[in-house]
């Protein structure tokens, strides 16, 4: 039986996955890279540690991983102090109905945690949520389940009895590593193959989710 509901964060709660591509692609392009949509999809929810050896991987081992991630870490600031925080559809009514039926929920996103509860603050969710877990709390962020691990230590629940929605191939391996029910809510991209097999639901969108025949 499900007893509580897991959100990753970008992609899933708030619309910034395709703002983090465009400047992920802008920061390269500055440091004299290309880096195509299919590649910048790669490292959505992809843990810093993980991240910085597959960038190596595909750009030489003297890539400057952190330089440009911190670029563009300062343009997505920029553009968020400039334009806000776009919502997912369907968020808010979701939460409030889950919460209602007596479901548990919490966050659990690659974001660092002191950015990700000012986000949350910022578009009105953080007190939808008993807690809001990053991966900055734990050894190894997505894909390893660690961090959905932790989740689940800390409102006190087994995997078995959490369904995780993700967004993200990197995501949705974390929460079905640990042993969570997923379901995918497709962003940037639908479902590959190996995450259309690991994800009990693919649906499209959030208000699809109170009416999982799992949450019923």
């Amino acid at each position: 039986m499900i007893k509580a509901v897991l959100f990753d964060m970008d992609g899933i709660l708030i619309d910034t996955e395709k703002y983090l591509t465009v400047y992920k692609q802008k920061a390269m392009r500055e440091a004299g890279y290309r880096m195509s949509l299919e590649d910048a999809y790669l490292f959505r929810s992809l843990d810093a540690k993980f991240a910085r050896v597959k960038a190596k991987e595909m750009y030489g081992a003297d890539f400057d991983y952190d330089g440009i991630r911190g670029r563009r870490q300062q343009l997505m600031a920029e553009h968020i102090e400039k334009y806000g925080l776009e919502t997912k559809p369907f968020v808010r009514e979701t939460l409030t109905e889950l919460r209602r039926r007596g479901f548990q929920t919490a966050v659990v996103t690659a974001t660092e945690e002191t950015r990700a509860v000012r986000y949350l603050k910022m578009v009105g969710f953080v007190d939808l949520f008993d807690e809001i877990i990053s991966a900055s709390m734990v050894e190894n962020g997505k894909p390893c389940p660690d961090v959905y691990l932790h989740a689940c230590e800390k409102i006190g629940k087994k995997p078995k009895e959490c369904l995780a929605a993700e967004d993200s191939p990197n995501g949705v391996r974390a929460a079905w590593s640990a042993g969570c029910h997923v379901v995918m809510v497709p962003d940037l991209t639908g479902p590959t193959k190996e995450t259309a097999e690991m994800a009990d639901y693919v649906v499209k969108n959030l208000g699809e989710i109170p009416e999982l025949p799992m949450l019923k």
